[in-house]
Order: C-alpha cells, then sequence, then structure tokens
C-alpha cells in the first residue's frame, strides 16, 4: 500500500528530528569532554624542590631554547646575547661573577607569591619569588662578588648569604651546577624552610598538562583575597567570571621562528566557560575598532601599535567544558626584529 503525502512527510520530519538528536548528542559529548592539554609531558624535577603551597610556578628551560637553531625569537628574548641594550651594571656583574646568563643558565623554576595572591594582610606585604637555576657557576667568584655589599646568614648548618637591594635578595648554592635565590619578606627564611606538603591536586594537573613545554606556568586563582575583586566593582557580570576562574596554564612551545602561546583558564562550570569566552572575543573586537582609531594609535608608538595589531588580528578565543583557550603566536616581528620580506604587514596578516 502506498505511503500518502502525509505519511511520507511525518516519516521525513521523524527522520530530521532523530538526526538532529545524533547531532546535538555529539556535540553535547564533545563539548563536555576535557579540553586537550596544551602540552602534555612529565614535571621536571626542579619543580619538585619548590615549595607546595606557592599559588604561581614557571619554568623555562633556557638551554633548548638557546639550542634552537630556527628559532630567532632566542636571540630577541635575549637568551643567545644580552643585546644591545644590556647596562653598565649587567656587564660588571658578569665580569664579577664570570656569570652570564645567555651563555651560563641552563634551566630555572620560579615559586611566586604575588601581592594579589597574597590571602592575609602580613603577606601582602610585598612579593615573594624562589628560584632554583641550574647551569654552569662560579661559586667562589659569585659568594666574594655579594660580600662586597652583603653579608653571610648561619641558619642551622646552611650559610645564605645575603645581599641588599630593593628587594634583598638571598641565595645559596645546593651543588656547584644548581643555586637557589630567594627575594621579599624573610627571602632568607625561605631558603631553608622545609615544607613536607605535598602539592595539591589542581596544580600538579596543571602541570603536567602544559610539563612538555620548553616554557610554562600554572597559577591558582580560587584563593584570591577580596581586595583584588574591587577591581571589577563596576561590573558585576566581571566579577562574577573572574571569580569562576579556578586556574591558569600557560605553555609556550617553539614552531619555527614562532612560539605558540596557549593560555588556559579553567572555569568553575561549562556556563561560564562558555560566557567567559563570549566576554573575551567581544573584547578582542572591540579592542580592532579602537586600534583602528587614528586618535588611538597617536597615544602609541609605532612599535606598540604594530605589537597591539598583531595580538588582536592573531589571538583566538575558544572553549571546551569548563576551559577557556586562548592562543597566539608569537613571532619575531611582534617583538621588534626585522621582517625577512620587508613587504610583509607587521601584524602577520596575509598580503592581498
Amino acid at each position: 500500500m502506498p505511503l500518502s503525502s502525509t505519511q511520507r512527510a511525518l516519516i521525513a520530519i521523524a527522520v530530521i528530528i532523530a538526526l538532529g538528536a545524533c547531532a546535538f548528542g555529539v556535540y553535547f559529548h564533545w563539548q563536555h569532554r576535557p579540553l586537550a592539554a596544551a602540552s602534555s609531558g612529565s614535571a621536571p624535577d626542579l619543580l619538585d624542590q619548590l615549595p607546595a603551597d606557592a599559588p604561581a610556578i614557571g619554568y623555562v628551560n633556557v638551554a633548548t631554547l638557546r639550542g634552537l637553531q630556527h628559532c630567532p625569537l632566542a636571540a630577541v628574548l635575549g637568551l643567545t646575547s644580552p643585546g644591545p641594550q644590556a647596562d653598565r651594571e649587567y656587564a660588571e656583574f658578569v665580569r664579577g661573577t664570570g656569570f652570564d646568563y645567555t651563555r651560563d643558565l641552563d634551566r630555572v623554576a620560579i615559586a611566586a607569591w604575588p601581592q594579589s595572591f597574597a590571602t592575609s594582610a602580613g603577606a601582602s606585604a610585598e612579593n615573594r619569588l624562589l628560584a632554583i637555576a641550574d647551569g654552569r657557576f662560579d661559586e667562589q667568584k659569585i659568594k666574594a662578588y655579594a660580600l662586597k655589599s652583603g653579608r653571610i646568614i648561619a641558619r642551622g648548618s646552611v650559610s645564605v648569604y645575603e645581599v641588599p637591594g630593593n628587594p634583598s635578595l638571598s641565595f645559596e648554592f645546593l651543588s656547584p651546577t644548581r643555586i637557589v635565590l630567594a627575594s621579599g619578606r624573610s627571602a632568607s627564611e625561605l631558603l631553608t624552610a622545609t615544607d613536607a606538603k605535598a602539592r595539591d591536586p589542581g596544580t600538579q594537573e596543571r602541570i603536567t598538562r602544559v610539563a612538555g613545554a620548553p616554557i610554562f606556568a600554572v597559577a591558582r586563582t580560587d584563593q584570591l583575597p577580596v581586595g583584588f575583586y574591587s577591581n571589577f566593582a563596576n561590573s558585576p557580570q566581571l566579577e562574577r567570571l573572574a571569580r569562576s576562574v579556578r586556574g591558569l596554564s600557560l605553555a609556550g612551545q617553539p614552531d619555527g621562528e614562532k612560539i605558540k602561546i596557549a593560555l588556559d583558564a579553567e572555569c568553575d562550570s561549562m556556563t561560564n566557560a562558555l560566557q567567559l569566552a563570549t566576554l573575551l572575543d567581544i573584547l578582542r573586537m572591540a579592542s580592532s575598532m579602537t586600534l583602528s582609531d587614528p586618535k588611538t594609535r597617536r597615544q602609541m608608538n609605532q612599535e606598540q601599535a604594530a605589537f597591539l595589531r598583531a595580538v588582536v588580528n592573531q589571538l583566538k578565543v575558544s572553549h571546551q567544558d569548563k576551559w577557556v583557550r586562548l592562543t597566539l603566536d608569537l613571532t619575531p616581528q611582534m617583538l621588534g626584529a626585522p621582517r625577512a620580506n620587508a613587504t610583509d604587514p607587521p601584524d602577520g596578516r596575509p598580503k592581498h
């Protein structure tokens, strides 16, 4: 018995609904999958010696970047030469200590307690920082140089060298090829503090997601003080979205002459992640329009305007599940290096 036109229409509608439901199911499943790691890997051993309670952690494998023959950014960033802007004070430091970071520094891991991350009035007095570095050091020359203006402080069985400044700096050698330095409040005490606590799982997971990159950083943002959010007092929506971010992860991965930058913000819900991604995209488009205004460009020099145009034109915003990702290809030209082809536009857009 042949189908009537009404029956055929109903069957077609049912098929369309079924296909739509399948498509929605696939999309819903994909959106709820964890965002792929920017550059996953095992955490470098240097990070094991950083205090577990640090809200921000960074790492740079200088030796890897220095050895990249096709990465001119290493030179632009000053990893192969201090460049023409190196001041007389640094030149004197190199002569006095025998240490030049462009030649002798291999790896550095940093733990930071920024003022805006402090959770108590006492901790917010000034920034604190602890760095552990591997490289080639002339221990005796460095100690002698420090004692010209500094002193030795005994911390139990450990001799810590303290150099005055703003902020002051304290350091000790862990081995002939490893040094630990601290600055900020109670810097010398920070060097000798024993921390048996394990790093919280959230921070450890963020480190694993980016530890395959030679440049990475992670930060907890779920315990920021109330004062931090006062910056958003005039915008309740911005304050709510800022409070929804639980952590940040940054990875920099060399790719030819570029370094691919990925910044992930982990939110407390998929809804807030979607709203944050939408807001960031709106701000990106608004910034592009603002930079097109001659009045705005007159307030900046040519290099600043070119850099901001490149960032706005190349920055991509995406989201998946609870994550929002910003990606950007950092090029030597964005940092002021001359272009290989003078006819190429400075903002990274293709020629027409």
